[in-house]
């Protein structure tokens, strides 16, 4: 007989219906120095993705995009500081950020070669052992205050491969202990939107969760989307080559959704630090055995002659570690519906992606929470704001995450459609 089990999608789906308007504009004076560059691989020269960027002494980050470019900004009093470049399986890098200043911020990451002896596999009688290890001493390992963190949060809308819409913010998210059971808050400072909706053919497409769909993806905090102590029995957990990260060696866990198992789990890889049992990272993807049964995870809202296909959802969570202790430092959201609207002769492919980038965080000693009205809600759609697109400096001193090229052009092109609209 066939186990039966039931996943949410981290409240991340698709509103197929109409048109939202929002305006903002926001301005910050110039204080900082801005800091851009690529990081590569030394010996094949590729872009190295997801690369952690941080000013040493300090919570200031950002992270490499799919590219492998970033963009760091640092107050003027920090420009004498050092940042440390960290990637699992590669030998973590310092450099002074002057190097940087000049055009000069081209970085070379060589990978680090672990040894199976380096990670003493014989500790544990199984990888299934290892990770219920990790989820049940968690609370060593993650930070136990509660932080107010400042976030950069990123989602798109392709059509096959052209974008048609972009929504990018600056959020707090008001981070609680991860021995508590309270959920996060967050907050929106700044944000701007546009869609083409000319692109969107006759549907319109709204992605429903917004930042908490990235945030929720912390599966320490949140290990009920696909961990608890009944559903960890539902997958087969086998040791993969290990990797570093900080230099330190780290278990890799594959797990996959068994057989005998009905229903859409995940399948996908732990990245588990070797002496401390903490997560520093995880990627897995929705196991599709079901289509229509998956669709049902995502699909909030639809006109009845739509019919919704879940192509991929693929999710992504990286930790950071401060004095210690391991905290959400990003985390994205990946899907591809297939879009069949009847009476029309052909479908149309979408991806919808969502990612956030902590920033920056300090310590909420005094346990500061929003006021509830300025509170975004778990089922947010963010709407649309298209004046922040105009300006080049509409971030300030927030750190970004740089955007893709095709991200850019699509940028580049809103600017310009604003320039004209307004001659």
């Amino acid at each position: 007989m066939k186990s039966t089990v039931t996943y949410t999608s981290y409240l991340f789906g698709i509103v197929i219906v109409g048109f939202l308007c929002l305006g903002t504009s926001l301005n910050a004076q110039k204080s900082y120095t801005e800091y851009k560059g690529k990081v590569m691989d030394i010996d094949t020269r590729e872009p190295l993705v997801f690369v952690n960027l941080m000013v040493k002494s300090t919570n200031v980050s950002t992270i490499s995009n799919t590219e492998g470019e970033f963009i760091l900004k640092v107050t003027n009093s920090m420009n004498d500081e050092t940042v440390v470049v960290s990637l699992l399986g590669y030998n973590q890098h310092e450099l002074k950020l002057r190097i940087l200043a000049g055009g000069n911020g081209d970085i070379f990451l060589s990978k680090r070669i672990t040894q199976l002896s380096e990670v003493n596999l014989t500790a544990f009688k199984s990888a299934a052992a290892l990770v219920r290890k990790v989820f049940a001493d968690k609370f060593n390992n993650t930070l136990d205050q509660s932080v107010l963190m400042t976030a950069f949060y990123r989602e798109t809308i392709k059509k096959r491969n052209r974008n048609v819409s972009l929504t990018e913010a600056v959020v707090y998210v008001y981070k609680q202990p991860y021995s508590s059971a309270r959920k996060d808050m967050i907050t929106l400072h700044k944000a701007r939107k546009n869609t083409d909706y000319r692109r969107l053919d006759t549907v319109t497409l709204k992605l429903q969760g917004g930042p908490f769909s990235a945030v929720y993806v912390d599966i320490m905090k949140y290990p009920e989307y696909i961990f608890t102590d009944t559903t960890l029995g539902l997958y087969n957990f086998t040791f993969d080559m290990p990797s570093t990260v900080n230099d330190r060696p780290v278990y890799v866990v594959k797990f996959k959704q068994k057989k005998a198992v009905f229903g859409p789990g995940y399948q996908g890889k732990l990245y588990i630090e070797a002496e401390s049992l903490a997560l520093v990272s995880a990627t897995y993807a929705l196991n599709i055995v079901d289509s229509k049964m998956a669709s049902e995870l995502f699909v909030r809202k639809k006109p009845r002659d739509v019919d919704v296909t879940v192509l991929q959802a693929a999710y992504r969570v990286d930790y950071r570690e401060k004095d210690g202790k391991w905290y959400y430092g990003y985390g994205s959201v990946q899907l591809a519906f297939k879009v069949n609207k009847k009476r029309k002769l052909f479908n149309s492919v979408y991806t919808l992606s969502s990612e956030m980038a902590v920033t920056d965080w300090y310590i909420n000693k005094a346990g500061f929470k929003p006021k509830p009205k300025d509170r975004l809600r778990p089922t947010v759609i963010i709407a649309d704001a298209i004046s922040g697109f105009s300006d080049p400096d509409f971030w300030g001193p927030f750190n970004v995450i740089e955007p893709e090229k095709s991200i850019q052009s699509a940028i580049d092109k809103i600017r310009r459609k604003i320039k004209r609209a307004n001659r």
